[in-house]
């Protein structure tokens, strides 16, 4: 996964979203132990610029992700 340019706490959300389904950005926050923004700039990245992730439901609170294809 280094090979696309991600970083730890991505990949640990990476693997967390393969093995429960989903994540959530307050998931996130508490596995990586980041702050709002921070996990809301990791999350856009694997969404929009590495297309590893596609959101579940409406933008906002309660917004999910999960990997593409699964």
């Amino acid at each position: 996964m280094k090979q696309l340019g991600i970083n730890e706490r991505q990949i640990k959300a990476v693997l967390y979203t393969k093995k429960n389904g989903k994540i959530t950005n307050s998931i996130y926050q508490e596995i990586c132990d980041v702050s709002k923004a921070t996990a809301t700039r990791d999350l856009k990245e694997l969404l929009e610029d590495k297309k590893l992730l596609e959101r579940i439901g409406d933008v906002g609170k309660g917004t999910a992700y999960k990997l593409i294809g699964s």
